[in-house]
């Protein structure tokens, strides 16, 4: 590949980047540039190598900037198999092991290679072997004079899953089952058919990127990262790698804190060093003098509503204030779904936050009547169980929709709490474009306390920054 040619694929591959949501700076640009020349570009590892070093700032990123490189500068182009004379003039598959005598592929026959595969585990083999059942099972005519590529033909014709019970039996040679032997071998096993998966998934990006150009696949081949997901859309996977962020959140967030408190203004004027400095000037005070600053450290109150879908949005939320609770004087949580009741007694300190979270849902008395969100009843339990919760030091945070089933909203029951907070949000991960639509009470209640939409994870940690102390 040209030189020019390189700095085209490279600008287009920053623009993915940074579309996919990875921040990139020019400067980041510049160094990356730099490192073309202290690599051999022939190598494609050391490329990708050079550019994650110079642009990549969080390991959570590593796999879209993977799937974005691979678009970009995929290892080969065009069908190599035809190259290598196992295709005909067409690029269609030859009469070899993986066709019968139609020359149609031998689904069969391409089981029984993938299972000799995956016993061998050569990831060059397993990757060649990709390449030619993409070729062979994965292309189709979606249109007239048009094809394309599709992964899940090709797992759904090789059916990788069901080959585990054979696999098992050649790995294990007559071991006794049941014990550390099998456990190891069925964890070879999975890991091996979801490596092979990712080849396929792989082979059949760089076929459409070839066909469409990488601009276009770009935009739909990688999913959001995870911290732009949205919390009411999460899946459960989306929820656990957000949950495994929290922590090196919460350092940076306290990392941000500590250099702005080292930033931060002086404190007071001290009147009497000022004054006395000044008889060296003839009572000029050229010079001023300030007590050390002492950064308020608030206490914080989270209210979360934990029901149905704003579950995750919730747990999310008391996890990371509770990775920041050194950055406040005290932290008390309460949860509710028609009735409240506190769960800090499930967060101790080095605890696993993971088990308190599930034994808040186990243990907690959260459902008084029906088991249906009642955001009414649950704050005049609140603020007639728990009044010492809220006071003048108190960083109040509300955490739900508003969807409050059409009940009571006891607005005047929160406009005495928010009266008596020294800060006071509520959180809701609802686009603002549905408050007030059905049965949400946000415009009730957004005339009370100032509501913030905080829909992922990007969102609440801008947040919190402007939560923290300065």
């Amino acid at each position: 590949m040209a030189t020019g040619g390189l700095i085209d694929r490279e600008i287009g591959f920053f623009h993915a980047l940074r579309d996919a949501g990875i921040s990139i700076s020019l400067a980041e640009v510049i160094d990356a540039t730099r490192a073309l020349g202290a690599i051999d570009l022939l190598d494609r590892e050391a490329l990708r190598a050079a550019y994650a070093a110079t642009t990549l700032k969080r390991p959570a990123h590593r796999r879209t900037f993977d799937t974005l490189f691979d678009l970009w500068f995929p290892p080969l182009v065009g069908d190599p198999s035809a190259r290598d004379g196992q295709a005909d003039a067409e690029g269609e598959p030859g009469e070899g092991e993986g066709a019968d005598g139609d020359g149609k592929p031998d689904t069969d026959a391409l089981r029984d290679a993938l299972r000799e595969l995956l016993l061998d585990g050569d990831e060059d083999a397993m990757r060649r072997f990709a390449r030619e059942t993409v070729r062979d099972l994965g292309r189709a005519d979606t249109q007239p004079g048009r094809q394309s590529w599709f992964s899940y033909r090709v797992l759904r014709g090789l059916s990788p899953e069901t080959l585990t019970a054979s696999l098992l039996d050649r790995l294990l040679a007559g071991q006794q089952r049941g014990g550390m032997a099998e456990k190891v071998a069925r964890q070879t096993i999975s890991e091996r058919i979801k490596q092979f998966q990712e080849m396929v998934e792989s082979e059949v990006r760089r076929r459409l990127a070839e066909d469409r150009g990488p601009e276009q696949l770009s935009k739909t081949a990688v999913q959001p990262l995870a911290e732009q997901v949205d919390f009411l859309r999460a899946s459960r996977n989306d929820m656990a790698e957000l949950r495994r962020q929290v922590f090196p959140l919460a350092r940076r967030l306290a990392t941000r804190l500590t250099a702005k408190r080292r930033l931060g203004r002086t404190g007071k004027l001290d009147f009497r060093r000022t004054v006395r400095a000044s008889l060296g000037t003839g009572g000029v005070p050229l010079v001023t003098h300030h007590r050390p600053h002492k950064p308020h450290k608030p206490e914080l109150t989270v209210i979360c509503d934990v029901s149905g879908s704003v579950a995750g949005f919730a747990h999310f939320t008391l996890m990371l204030a509770y990775a920041l609770s050194e950055q406040f004087t005290k932290v008390r949580a309460f949860a509710f779904i028609d009735t409240v009741d506190e769960v800090s007694r499930f967060f101790t300190p080095g605890g696993d936050v993971a088990d308190a979270l599930a034994r808040m849902s186990a243990e907690a008395n959260l459902v008084w009547f029906d088991g249906h969100s009642d955001y009414g009843h649950s704050l005049e339990e609140f603020a007639a169980n728990y009044p010492d919760a809220v006071g003048p030091r108190t960083s109040l945070l509300i955490l739900g929709d508003a969807r409050n089933n059409y009940r009571a909203t006891a607005v005047p029951v929160l406009r005495s709490l928010v009266g008596r907070a020294r800060h006071a949000y509520w959180l809701n991960p609802e686009p603002s474009a549905y408050w007030g639509s059905g049965d949400s009470a946000t415009t009730a209640y957004a005339d009370v306390i100032e509501m913030v939409e905080v829909r992922n994870a990007v969102q609440l940690e801008d947040f919190v920054q402007r939560l923290l102390p300065t």
